[in-house]
């Protein structure tokens, strides 16, 4: 017989949004962040996909919009995500004077740049474990009584 108590942190799977409505919560994001990137200095060069994204992270973070308003459609551009960076790959055919002029200094800085990113995300994931196993032994220790 199963446990008819379920935990209170677990919520109930929600019945994912209409396709339309999130397309138009993406497209709203995206027009919001491609205003948002007109008003940044020049000296700020933040591309408008990276805003969207923060947009993004901020709204679901605050449960402004709910993780199963937008899944589906996530699922599917992570999906297709090899598809969208074909444009990408076009534009750099374009600059192959300037990567056989700088090529050998630009895949240095990319090698070299991720050894620092995997570095730094490797010592990271360490603290935030650490922080993790800490905060799990002190609601552990909170428990018992003395």
């Amino acid at each position: 017989m199963k446990n008819e108590k379920e935990s209170p942190n677990v919520e109930a799977k929600k019945e994912p949004s209409n396709i339309l409505v999130q397309i138009f919560i993406y497209s709203g994001i995206l027009f919001l962040s491609n205003i948002l990137s007109h008003f940044m200095p020049a000296s700020f060069p933040v591309p408008v996909p990276v805003w969207g994204l923060i947009i993004l992270y901020v709204l679901l973070t605050t449960n402004v919009i709910k993780l199963h308003q937008v899944e589906q459609t996530s699922k599917f551009l992570i999906g297709i995500m090899g598809f969208l960076f074909v444009p990408s790959g076009i534009q750099m055919y374009k600059s192959l004077d300037f990567l056989a002029n700088d090529g050998v200094k630009l895949m240095i800085a990319i090698i070299i740049s991720t050894i620092v990113l995997l570095i730094v995300i490797a010592f990271t994931a360490r603290i935030l474990i650490a922080i993790g196993k800490k905060i799990r032994k002190e609601d552990s220790n909170d428990g018992v009584s003395e």
